[in-house]
């Protein structure tokens, strides 16, 4: 049953395009026809294409100025020397033990911070282009 049903519409698509294609026909020998005086202009609007004019232009880079503007910066994470004093004190004998200093590092993670960035050349990718110049 389905397939009764594909190979009907296969036949009327068919028919169709027939139909399409025989109208478009009758269409175009009718108007040459009517008007045999001026097909050598049209023949040549026909053919005439628009990259006769143009040139293919290959991507290349090219130097671009960038204002100076404001950016976002990662500033990685890094180990810091937290330096810690230590005040002299009595001990449980009576004897004064003298203050000091101790290095205890400790990881400060990364974060993003704004940097200016002052004006600068930069590169920048153009890519391929039709180029007409008339």
């Amino acid at each position: 049953m389905t397939a009764s049903t594909r190979v009907r519409r296969l036949l009327a698509g068919a028919a169709a395009t027939g139909l399409l294609a025989g109208g478009a026909a009758l269409g175009t020998t009718g108007t040459a026809e009517a008007a045999p005086a001026h097909a050598p202009a049209a023949a040549s609007a026909v053919t005439t294409h628009h990259h006769d004019h143009c040139t293919w232009q290959q991507g290349h880079w090219q130097k671009q100025w960038v204002k100076g503007h404001w950016a976002k910066h990662w500033v990685k994470g890094h180990y810091a020397d937290q330096k810690v004093w230590h005040p002299g004190h009595y001990d449980r004998h009576g004897h004064w033990q003298p203050g000091h200093w101790t290095h205890h590092p400790q990881w400060v993670k990364g974060h993003w911070t704004k940097v200016y960035v002052p004006g600068h050349w930069d590169t920048h990718w153009v890519k391929g282009h039709w180029s007409c110049h008339r």
